[in-house]
C-alpha cells in the first residue's frame, strides 16, 4: 500500500471514530424524556412555574376584558358569550395549571414507540471497522486514486449522517421548549380569538414527537446497514 493509501485509510478511520463518538453522545440525549433537557437547561424547570402563573394571569385578564366588552354590545362591539367564555376560562385555567401532567402523559405515549425503535436488536456497530472494510474491498480492485474517491464518499456519508444527528438533537431541544412553555399555549385556548394559536401549538407539539420518532427510525436504519455490512461485506 502506498503513502496515499495509508493517508486515506488513516483519515477515513479518524472520521469514522468521530462519528462513533458523536453518535453515542447524541443518541443518548434523544427521546421523549426531558431529563437530559433539564440537565443542560436546569433553569427551565424553575421558569416553568413563572409560565404557569403568567398563563393563569393571561386567562383571567382575557376573561375580565371579554366580560367588560359585553357592556358595549349595543354600540356594535363584538364580544364572546359570557357563559361560554366563563366555562372556557375555568377549563383552560385547570389545563394550564396541570399542563405538566398533561404533557408528561403525551410524552409517555410518544416515548413508547421511540423506545421500541431504540431498543430493537441490531448488528454490532463500529464505524471505524466499516471504513476499514470498505477501503480493503475497494483497494483490492483499484488503485490509490479510487481510494481517494472513497475518502470523498466517506466524507459525504459522514456529513449527511451528522446533519441527521444534529437535526434530531435540534428537534429534541425544540420539543423541550414546547414542553416547558406549554402553560402559555394552553392560555391561548381560553378565547375564541386566540384559539388558533393553541391549535397550532398542539399540531406542532404532536409533529415534533412524530418527527423525533422518524429521526430515530432513520438513524437506526443507517446503523443497521453498517452493522449488516460489517457482518457480511461480501454479500453487498
Amino acid at each position: 500500500m502506498g503513502i496515499l493509501d495509508g493517508v486515506v485509510e488513516w483519515l477515513s478511520e479518524q472520521i469514522m471514530n468521530g462519528l462513533d463518538l458523536i453518535t453515542s453522545s447524541v443518541l443518548g440525549a434523544l427521546g421523549c424524556d426531558m431529563d437530559v433537557f433539564l440537565r443542560y437547561f436546569p433553569a427551565a424547570e424553575t421558569m416553568y412555574k413563572v409560565f404557569v402563573a403568567f398563563a393563569i394571569g393571561l386567562i383571567l385578564l382575557n376573561w375580565v376584558w371579554q366580560l367588560f366588552k359585553n357592556f358595549g354590545l349595543g354600540a356594535g362591539i363584538e364580544a364572546e358569550d359570557p357563559v361560554r367564555l366563563s366555562i372556557r376560562s375555568v377549563l383552560f385555567i385547570i389545563l394550564a395549571y396541570f399542563s405538566d401532567e398533561i404533557v408528561s402523559t403525551v410524552l409517555a405515549i410518544g416515548g413508547t414507540p421511540y423506545r421500541w425503535i431504540m431498543e430493537s436488536d441490531l448488528p454490532p456497530l463500529d464505524f471505524a471497522s466499516f471504513s476499514s472494510v470498505m477501503l480493503v474491498i475497494i483497494g483490492a480492485c483499484a488503485n490509490g486514486a479510487v481510494v481517494l474517491i472513497t475518502l470523498i464518499l466517506v466524507l459525504i456519508l459522514a456529513w449527511n449522517y451528522l446533519k441527521l444527528l444534529f437535526e434530531a438533537a435540534e428537534r429534541y431541544v425544540l420539543l423541550g421548549v414546547l414542553v416547558f412553555t406549554a402553560p402559555v399555549a394552553f392560555s391561548m385556548g381560553a378565547s375564541q380569538s386566540t384559539s388558533n394559536i393553541f391549535k397550532s401549538w398542539c399540531r406542532m407539539f404532536g409533529g415534533q414527537i412524530f418527527l423525533l420518532i422518524m429521526n430515530a427510525w432513520c438513524l437506526r436504519l443507517f446503523t443497521s446497514m453498517v452493522g449488516a455490512f460489517l457482518a457480511n461485506p461480501l454479500s453487498f
